[in-house]
Parts: C-alpha cells; sequence; structure tokens
C-alpha cells in the first residue's frame, strides 16, 4: 500500500470496526404506525395490524379497526412520536441525512431516495440499498458552457444508530474525477458522529481529502448543527476547518431549511470563508432544493402479513 494511503486507510477502519459490531447488535424497527392519506383526501392515523395483496387493515386512532384499499392510498408516512406535537403530525424532514452540504450519522431507509439541487448546477442524487448503506453520485454540467471539463463523483455511505434518536455513528467516501481528464481524481473519506434525533442534532465530522495524487496531510473537521424551529422550518449550521500549512481556513455558514409541498424542502443561508489572509468579510447567498423519491412511502412498500 501506498504510503499516501496509510494514513486514511487507518482511518477509515477506525471509523468503520465500531459501525460493523453496531450492524449485528442493532434491532430492526418492527413498529408500524402510520398517517394516511386517500386519493380522496381523507386521512387516518395508527396502527397498522395487517396487510394482503389488495388492503391495508389499521387500528385507526378515532374509528377504530377499518381496511383501506391499496389503490385508494396516495400517500403515507410513518408516524415519529417526536413529530406529534400538541396534536398535530409535524412532516418528517426531508433531508435529515445532511446539513447543507456535509453528511451526518443519520442513512437513508431501503427504497428511500433524494434529489438536491443547488444554485441550479450542483446536482446530487441517493437512494438507501439497506437501512444501513445508501450509494449516490453527483454532477456539474459544465460541459454545457463550450465543453469544459465536468466534475462527477459517487458517494457510499453507512449509517448505524447506536443509540436511536440519540447517537448515530457513520462512515463514508466522496470519490469523483473531472471528466475528460487525465489523472484528475480527488475526493474525501471521512467519519462522523451525530447526537441527537432527526429534528434536532449536532454533528462532528473528520476527513482526509485527496487531490492531484496526493493525500491532505491534515484533517478536514466539520461541525453542524441542526434544530427544529416549527412544524415546516428549521435552523441549519454547517461548518468546516482546515488547516493548509501555518494557515486556518475556516469556511461559516448559517442559515433555515423550510418545508414546502409535505416533502420538498428549500435551504437557503449565507457561506462566510474565513482566513487570515484575508483582508475582509465576504457573504456567499447558498440556495439550494432537495425533493424526495422512492417506493417507502407507497402502499407496495407495506410487506404482507401480520404485524
Amino acid at each position: 500500500m501506498k504510503k499516501s494511503l496509510v494514513v486514511p486507510s487507518i482511518f477509515l477502519a477506525i471509523v468503520l470496526l465500531p459501525v460493523l459490531h453496531c450492524i449485528a447488535q442493532t434491532k430492526p424497527d418492527t413498529t408500524y404506525k402510520f398517517r394516511i392519506e386517500t386519493v380522496n383526501g381523507n386521512e387516518y392515523s395508527g396502527i397498522v395490524t395487517a396487510t394482503d395483496s389488495v388492503r391495508v387493515y389499521m387500528n385507526e386512532s378515532k374509528l377504530g379497526k377499518i381496511s383501506i384499499l391499496k389503490q385508494e392510498i396516495r400517500h403515507f408516512d410513518r408516524i415519529d412520536t417526536t413529530n406529534m406535537k400538541e396534536g398535530a403530525y409535524w412532516f418528517e424532514n426531508p433531508q435529515s441525512t445532511r446539513y447543507f452540504w456535509a453528511p451526518n450519522g443519520f442513512g437513508l431507509k431501503k427504497g428511500e431516495g433524494y434529489y438536491q439541487n443547488v444554485w441550479v448546477l450542483y446536482n446530487q442524487a441517493s437512494v438507501g440499498i439497506s437501512d444501513y448503506f445508501s450509494i449516490g453520485a453527483g454532477l456539474i454540467p459544465l460541459f454545457f458552457f463550450a465543453g469544459t471539463e465536468t466534475p462527477a463523483w459517487i458517494i457510499p455511505k453507512i449509517s448505524i444508530p447506536v443509540v436511536r434518536d440519540k447517537f448515530n455513528l457513520g462512515a463514508g467516501v466522496i470519490a469523483g474525477t473531472i471528466l475528460g481528464e487525465d489523472n484528475a481524481g480527488f475526493g474525501i473519506v471521512y467519519g462522523v458522529s451525530t447526537f441527537g434525533n432527526r429534528n434536532n442534532n449536532v454533528n462532528l465530522g473528520l476527513g482526509y481529502g485527496y487531490a492531484g495524487g496526493h493525500w491532505a496531510k491534515r484533517p478536514l473537521i466539520n461541525l453542524g448543527a441542526m434544530a427544529r424551529t416549527g412544524s415546516k422550518g428549521y435552523l441549519i449550521t454547517d461548518n468546516y476547518f482546515i488547516g493548509t500549512g501555518d494557515n486556518l481556513v475556516s469556511i461559516i455558514s448559517i442559515g433555515g431549511r423550510s418545508i414546502i409541498r409535505r416533502s420538498a424542502a428549500i435551504d437557503y443561508g449565507l457561506i462566510i470563508p474565513l482566513s487570515s489572509e484575508m483582508d475582509g468579510l465576504v457573504g456567499i447567498p447558498w440556495l439550494g432544493i432537495t425533493v424526495p423519491f422512492g417506493s417507502r412511502n407507497r402502499p407496495e412498500a407495506l410487506p404482507e402479513g401480520k404485524y
């Protein structure tokens, strides 16, 4: 193994060992509490007791035992009791696995996915292969501008709930290249620790970057946080600290996330780079949108049988 790969490899191994150990000990969530919306606009909430190829059987909180034809179901949400506020249901965070850009220890469930776009050009999508592993890809299509070289990347990630809604670990890789260029690989190997639940949490991340055939000599440190402010809003901060020789470069951000149309979200904020070599402050606006997709919220995603 090349010397330049030793430190990142050891770092990734240290992160993955406890993660893989937790996979064997983490029990799946077998409680099915749902909010169901039908095509005619009716809403039901309660415990799903069984399903078959045609119907979903539910112990509804107000109506008691009912059954609903799967073909009449438009959408369903797994109800998290932490999202029930004064009798109203707060929709789940449509982008709970990331802040503005940095990943945290939460992962996508099997069949879940999302598409993220920032300022039109930045495009990224991920999908849950299992409840613990997701993979995605991204592209900045600069080839539209007179054939300019285009960055593209893949993002595999492992996510494990060590203590449900309290402590999550994650590890992954951002591996990219510049399309049309030789020896243009770049990337980051990282690990993260997240404290809190999907609505309110703090995240500490550590990563080593790679570019131009060399690994960084110093790690990149990420500190992020998210706090829910209401049924459709979040405060977000996403911050990076990068050592470059004798200089420390910091990238500070503050902003918010607003849920629109049930599950999509708009992110907005201000990015402020800081360095001892800078003469003044510069604020860069951030504007992005996240749109979830996948089969997890469709009737066929409910496994048949009694619960």
